[in-house]
């Protein structure tokens, strides 16, 4: 039986990773969701355009809401780019279930009082109410402080969250992912009013 002789595996040079495609530096990308969240929040407030307002708003509806994920995702909580997705993805899903929100929120706003008052949901909280305030919070993001923008969206989170909580049907692990999500915009809300946000 005649051996094969052993050859070394060919080493790649540099230029056979730049070629490979679907290879992005998460690094690189890191960086790139982490500038364009500064210019989103730092940019928009310093512009105090409406239009601008309105471009921030609608974000996810023409861009998806799956590209956003994709660049912001996987971001830190308590960073700009981390509290993004967590607006975004709260209003996405307010707009995609109005009724259920407005179901969990009405059963959670007599037992969180503060949070309820904090949030600044229109009286009744019906349907068209909450998408009308998700909306006003993340407008807030152009025309208010951006701590504002945050806790107001903490304490309807928390809201939703206790009424889950009291409900029949989410499961224990929808009220905690809810749970989740508002303390981890209160504590960006606070961070952002102590040091700023990056």
């Amino acid at each position: 039986m005649s051996e094969r002789p052993h050859h070394r595996p060919m080493k790649p040079g540099s230029d056979f990773f730049e070629e490979l495609t679907g290879g992005v530096d998460p690094a690189a990308v890191s960086e790139a969701a982490d500038r364009a969240a500064t210019l989103l929040v730092r940019g928009a407030r310093e512009s105090g355009d409406d239009a601008v307002a309105d471009r921030l708003l609608h974000l996810a509806e023409s861009e998806g809401i799956e590209t956003i994920a994709e660049v912001w995702a996987g971001s830190p909580a308590d960073s700009l780019a981390g509290c993004l997705w967590r607006l975004y993805l709260l209003r996405s899903w307010v707009y995609a279930d109005p009724v259920g929100v407005a179901r969990e929120y009405e059963a959670g706003r007599a037992r969180a009082q503060v949070a309820r008052v904090v949030a600044g949901v229109a009286d009744p909280p019906g349907p068209d109410e909450l998408k009308a305030m998700i909306d006003q919070v993340l407008r807030g993001i152009v025309g208010s402080d951006f701590a504002d923008v945050l806790l107001r969206a903490a304490a309807f989170a928390r809201v939703v969250a206790t009424g889950r909580a009291s409900l029949t049907g989410p499961t224990n692990d929808e009220v905690r992912r809810m749970l989740g999500l508002a303390e981890q915009l209160e504590a960006a809300g606070h961070a952002e009013l102590d040091e700023g946000l990056s």
